[in-house]
């Protein structure tokens, strides 16, 4: 067998497989849960852009973190309702590297701005009178046109070699396609040199993104401790909202990789579905909630404009 698509033409879900016998239910209930997400998602994104007042650097990367959430669920959800609605369960080779790649940008691009986030914090607290030459709008955008670029690079790297990897098994014990499930179905040790290279990357970036994001946390909470009540109380909500879902993230994103690091050849397809879902649905919808509701000024301007809204629906 000379290549890949020889080999493996097609891939199978095993999670859609096993969602058969209530397809229409959960069809329903992830349509529920997509449209719940892409509307909070849509309308922060939209709050933000519209309202000059909230186009500081620190709303700009909430907006890139709303985005990149509304991004990785879109490229699941349709697909996956389309899928138990049709009751088509599989997916041509190529399609799946397309949804490995987005599936993988989406919590490296992630990890990248929450580290970003930390480090304007940071300035913001540990340097209030220069912040504003510090951190300033063309900054942020430069940053985050960093955050997504090197991540696309990155997962760029990995789904090529993923690419080139010879498969001797077409069942994914998932409902969508991603780096590992394809790591796992590769023949003999065709995928030892692809592990390593996930390791030594996640080692390099994640872990040093983490790190990063500690270490500005720690150095900014030290600093509130030496100002007023009034300014440390007020950093320091800003903080938590930050740490809260940066925290819930990485919590998400650790049950997601534990499930295939520890006893992932037994443990159920039902686990790795919910895994899987949690995984990317967490950010998606944590994201909006804790941000529209902890962040003032934000909360201040989404409730304006949703009354404004309801206004103008009454008067036509």
């Amino acid at each position: 067998m000379e290549n890949v698509t020889e080999l493996s033409p097609s891939f199978v879900f095993l999670g859609l497989l096993e969602m058969e016998r209530f397809r229409f239910l959960y069809a329903i209930v992830a349509f529920i849960f997509y449209f719940i997400t892409l509307f909070l998602g849509c309308l922060i994104v939209y709050v933000i852009w519209i309202e000059a007042s909230l186009h500081e650097p620190m709303y700009i990367f909430i907006c890139t973190l709303i985005i990149n959430g509304i991004v990785g669920n879109t490229v699941v959800f349709p697909q996956f309702i389309i899928g138990l609605l049709t009751g088509s369960s599989t997916i041509c080779f190529y399609k799946c590297l397309v949804q490995v790649f987005c599936v993988q940008s989406f919590p490296t691009v992630e990890i990248f701005t929450f580290t970003a986030m930390a480090y304007d914090r940071y300035l913001a607290v540990g340097y209030p009178l220069r912040y504003a030459t510090l951190m300033t709008n063309g900054k942020a955008l430069k940053y985050i046109a960093i955050i997504w670029i090197s991540a696309y690079i990155l997962v760029g790297i990995l789904v090529t070699m993923t690419a080139n990897l010879k498969f001797c098994g077409v069942n994914i014990n998932n409902i969508f396609c991603e780096n590992m499930s394809l790591v796992r179905l590769a023949c003999g040790n065709s995928a030892m040199v692809l592990n390593v290279f996930g390791l030594v990357e996640t080692l390099i970036f994640v872990f040093g993104a983490i790190f990063i994001i500690i270490y500005c946390y720690t150095r900014t909470l030290l600093i509130c401790l030496k100002v007023s009540k009034a300014s440390c109380f007020k950093a320091i909500h800003t903080l938590s909202t930050h740490i809260i879902t940066c925290s819930i993230f990485l919590a998400a994103a650790l049950f997601v990789i534990l499930r295939y690091r520890l006893n992932g050849g037994t443990i159920s397809i039902s686990v790795h579905v919910l895994l899987s879902i949690t995984g990317l649905l967490t950010s998606a919808i944590v994201n909006p909630i804790v941000y529209g509701i902890r962040t003032e000024a934000l909360k201040l301007k989404i409730l304006q404009n949703v009354q404004m809204l309801i206004f103008w629906k009454g008067v036509f």
